[in-house]
């Protein structure tokens, strides 16, 4: 391991060498604070949570310590909330079984910085690298929350720093702070999240900091899925119970890289196709413009 990771704080729930817990991750997520791993990716979490041959992987960057708090948690220093979200995203870990659970603990103003964000950027890639996995799970770049937005573009350009043949199989861009419902459908990827409905809640439910702190996460994040799943298709019975939405980034890192502005302008205008063809087809008028 270099410098970057030694220095990093790194939890492995069943005390196997790191080198080995990269070695076995299939499935990997990269959030920006403590509990977005457990909001955006509880599909990687629940493939590998009772399945030997695949294993899940989790790093998150910054430390939360400047999160909404209320309740119990109103007069909790940075300082003190800092440690508070750490454990939890250990517990968290421990509960899924993660093969690891990296955190940077950078500040959100931090990685802002183009050293910290250009030494953040080297050890996404040597992560990403040593796992290998099959399924990388990131933020997506239609998320409205700044500091998502900042680790996701680390995370794109960790990627393009891997040789191509050993980039992950997949990587999916998931939500948190703005959903994909808007996505066409075709264009949705659809991650069932309806495994283990016990563990779902229970991730949730370790960050007591947000919860109790004011922040409903529970109810919201299991209703999303809920409802995603109920209003994916209108004559059709519920196929699943609930899932996340997630928009392909692959185009991302092709022999000829779309731009992340590319690629969201595509899906903005099949939004807005999709909107006009409808309301016109609703009152008669076809697609005349």
């Amino acid at each position: 391991m270099t410098e970057y990771l030694t220095a990093s704080r790194v939890h492995v729930p069943d005390e196997v060498p790191l080198e080995d817990a990269f070695a076995r991750t299939s499935h990997l997520a990269i959030g920006a604070h403590p509990d977005d791993l457990e909001i955006f990716a509880y599909h990687g979490i629940a493939c590998c949570f009772e399945d030997a041959d695949r294993w899940f992987g989790g790093v998150t960057v910054t430390d939360g310590a400047g999160c909404a708090r209320g309740g119990p948690f109103a007069s909790v220093s940075d300082r003190d909330m800092k440690e508070i979200r750490y454990r939890e995203q250990i517990s968290a870990a421990d509960i899924g079984r993660y093969s690891f659970q990296c955190q940077f603990g950078y500040s959100s103003a931090e990685i802002r910085e183009a050293i910290t964000y250009a030494r953040l950027v080297s050890k996404l890639r040597e992560i990403v690298d040593s796992c290998r996995p099959e399924v990388l799970y990131l933020h997506n770049p239609a998320d409205k929350h700044p500091t998502h937005l900042r680790v996701l573009t680390a995370c794109i350009d960790a990627v393009r720093a891997i040789s191509p043949e050993n980039r992950p199989g997949a990587v999916w861009g998931c939500e948190v702070w703005r959903d994909l419902d808007w996505l066409r459908d075709s264009d949705k990827v659809i991650l069932p999240t309806d495994a283990y409905p016990d563990l779902a809640r229970g991730l949730i439910e370790v960050f007591a900091s947000q919860i109790a702190g004011g922040k409903g996460y529970v109810d919201a994040v299991l209703g999303r899925r809920r409802a995603n799943a109920t209003f994916f298709a209108s004559h059709e019975v519920d196929g699943i119970r609930s899932c996340c939405y997630a928009m392909d980034l692959g185009p991302l890192f092709g022999d000829d890289p779309m731009s992340i502005e590319a690629l969201l302008k595509g899906h903005s205008d099949h939004f807005a196709s999709d909107l006009v063809g409808a309301i016109r087809g609703a009152a008669g008028r076809g697609m005349i413009p």
